[in-house]
């Protein structure tokens, strides 16, 4: 497989690789983070012009925060998406359906909400970009997989649009399966919908693919979702 960049921070994923048909971006990152991941990538050989495509798992502040910048800044960019994201994308701000998976969870946010950031908003998506989205469908999933070269996953359960790439023994899980602080035995700090959440861990563990390469935290063998399926039963969702 080809090398896989990761041209974020300690907060945010931002895995980058390349294909026949140019790098690809698996999500963005905060509004804020541009100047960082543009350095990151100058100090790989890589400038902004040269991703294609961005593989966007979901339509959240910390994986489309600088989403519609860069689609100024890289004319030639298309964003692969599931087409539930789009209303989120224009809207400019996080869907607050569901709520936390753990008291954890529930107490970072509030801390979040004291220094100012619990609005989740990000910079909508200008209506000039908008045949540069893809939205996956029947017709075009088996061209976007070639173009990938991987299988493109419907994971929802932290978010309605949640998507997932499997390419190789990897898979690119975005917020469906967590690493790190504030979450709990890999459960991910928000979750709209427990049952589909469930599925989407059943889901991974039915491919051959090892590795999960969440958005948040280091990347874990997928033996590890069996272990802790059992504790998605318990959670009770926590409303901000």
């Amino acid at each position: 497989m080809n090398q896989i960049i990761n041209v974020g921070n300690r907060i945010m994923n931002t895995y980058v690789f390349d294909t026949p048909s140019g790098y690809v971006m698996v999500d963005t990152g905060y509004e804020n983070s541009f100047h960082h991941i543009k350095k990151k990538l100058k100090q790989s050989g890589i400038e902004i012009y040269d991703i294609k495509y961005v593989f966007l798992t979901h339509a959240h502040d910390d994986h489309a925060g600088f989403l519609n910048e860069l689609l100024y800044e890289n004319i030639d960019l298309k964003v692969i998406i599931n087409s539930e994201a789009m209303y989120a994308l224009k809207r400019g701000q996080n869907s607050f359906e569901g709520g936390c998976s753990t008291f954890l969870a529930w107490l970072f946010c509030k801390c979040m909400a004291v220094v100012g950031k619990a609005e989740h908003r990000f910079p909508c998506i200008d209506d000039v970009h908008n045949d540069r989205f893809i939205k996956i469908n029947d017709e075009n999933i088996d061209f976007l997989e070639e173009v990938l070269q991987g299988k493109i996953l419907f994971t929802p359960g932290h978010t309605i649009d949640s998507i997932s790439l499997v390419k190789n023994n990897i898979i690119f899980c975005g917020d469906a399966a967590m690493s790190g602080f504030p979450s709990i035995k890999k459960i991910t700090i928000w979750i709209e919908n427990k049952k589909q959440f469930e599925l989407s861990w059943e889901f991974f563990l039915r491919t051959e693919a090892q590795l999960i390469y969440p958005a948040h935290g280091k990347s874990f063998n997928k033996t590890v979702l069996q272990r802790y399926k059992s504790a998605i039963h318990k959670i009770c969702l926590r409303k901000l």
